[in-house]
């Protein structure tokens, strides 16, 4: 039965699965950059490298898979190989810390902004908060109104008796 084009397709099945996380493979060659460029990496490859060596050199002939005579030959393909590799996943791995510290700079940025923001708001503030402050009666103001207010308090009393004395006196002598 020939497919129409006015049908969908149904589902098929694929070789290679699709990968959820696109990011995945990015940080396994990440991962496995960072590995290449540990001590614990050279130290591996130099026993590897010396092992290798070593078995070709010392073994009988009959046992070396890549003997002294053709030069290691197969010992440099797989180091080339090794490092056709490393290269693309080396420049993988700096593209995305490339792209991390783009990143990290932007939300440094916007952050140096927000503070310089925050900086100017509370320096404003700060001003208003002075000139505020001129126009607020200080403790020493205060208490000279006071004991003014209570010398005219005491002022007026002695007046008042004054004249309650001096009201009473011609009732009393009359």
């Amino acid at each position: 039965m020939a497919d129409r084009l006015d049908t969908p397709r149904t589902k098929r099945r694929r070789l290679i699965p699709q990968r959820r996380n696109k990011d995945a493979f990015g940080k396994a060659a990440e991962a496995i950059a960072t590995f290449m460029g540990t001590p614990r990496f050279l130290l591996y490859m130099t026993l590897f490298a010396g092992t290798w060596l070593a078995w070709n050199t010392l073994a009988p002939e009959t046992l070396q898979f890549d003997p002294r005579a053709l030069n290691f030959t197969l010992l440099t393909l797989m180091l080339s190989l090794q490092a056709s590799y490393a290269a693309p996943l080396i420049l993988l791995a700096q593209d995305r810390q490339t792209d991390r510290d783009r990143v990290t700079a932007e939300q440094d940025r916007q952050r140096a902004e927000r503070n310089l923001a925050d900086t100017e708001f509370l320096a404003r503030e700060m001003a208003s908060l002075r000139l505020a402050l001129n126009d607020v009666a200080t403790r020493d103001f205060v208490r000279s109104e006071l004991r003014s207010l209570l010398e005219e308090l005491q002022a007026e009393r002695e007046d008042e008796g004054r004249d309650q004395e001096a009201g009473e006196r011609p009732s009393a002598g009359v």
